[in-house]
């Protein structure tokens, strides 16, 4: 009787340890699901902006009139621009009817071209400038993405500029973050946001870009109104009156020493 007793309770044993050392589930764990939901949001927005069209953009020209703001108020009339941009980093900005005023942008460097030359653009006006583009939404979907390192985040459903949006976060390998509220409607980015700290005050800063109007151009879906706010106000706003894509602008237009006036791709 004894022998059965513990043969009976070795065999027991045996079979809990079994137990116990059984493979885990193959459930997802709740990071790696989250990820993939925002991945998923991110997928659906590239594929609304035009998919490989979108993807395969290498360079803008935009006419429209631009207004700036001070403490959410507008401080002009409005001036009429011309940008020409290449993918990723060469940008060229010409305002007033005449073209006589000049931004030329390549890589970290900047320009202000006007009747008396080029010379380097105001320090802080470029680095304003290098911010925004590092931000951008063309970045972060085109360039950051791609990036080793990065970390996505679906936060939810909520409400953006009185639309329904899923709201994704991403952060790059510098713990830099950027936040898309993306429409539930049509999957169109409707709001990007992101934060920075001062370096001379050590105040934080929030930046927000509004994306409205959107009109199909050459397969890709395009903002036509972009509005841009800094600390909750208003700071610029652009409507857009022409867009086009891939019109073969050539790397000569970005040089500081080309001479000011109209510019055609």
């Amino acid at each position: 009787m004894m022998k059965l007793f513990l043969s009976t309770l070795l065999l027991a044993a045996m079979g809990l340890a079994q137990t116990d050392s059984a493979p885990p589930s193959q459930s997802i764990p709740v990071d790696q699901e989250n990820a993939h939901k925002a991945r998923a949001v991110l997928d659906r927005t590239i594929q609304a902006l035009g998919g490989s069209a979108y993807l395969n953009i290498q360079d803008i020209t935009q006419e429209g009139r631009t207004y700036s703001f001070y403490h959410g108020r507008p401080n002009s009339l409005g001036v009429v621009f011309w940008r020409f941009y290449k993918y990723p980093d060469k940008d060229r900005i010409e305002l007033t009817k005449q073209r006589d005023v000049i931004y030329v942008y390549q890589g970290d460097k900047g320009y202000e071209i006007t009747y008396k030359g080029p010379h380097p653009q105001d320090p802080k006006d470029l680095n304003d400038y290098l911010r925004r583009r590092h931000f951008s939404l063309d970045w972060v979907l085109r360039k950051w993405l791609s990036e080793p390192g990065i970390a996505m985040f679906y936060e939810g459903e909520t409400v953006a500029e009185e639309k329904p949006v899923e709201q994704v976060t991403v952060m790059n390998a510098h713990n830099e973050g950027v936040t898309l509220y993306v429409s539930t409607d049509d999957h169109l980015p409707v709001k990007k946001t992101f934060s920075w700290r001062d370096a001379t005050d050590k105040e934080r800063n929030i930046e927000d870009e509004v994306y409205d109007n959107y009109r199909e151009v050459q397969g890709v879906m395009t903002p036509h109104t972009i509005t841009r706010f800094y600390n909750a106000d208003m700071s610029s706003q652009r409507f857009l009156t022409s867009v086009n894509y891939n019109q073969g602008i050539s790397d000569s237009q970005f040089d500081p020493a080309a001479a000011s006036g109209s510019t055609k791709p």
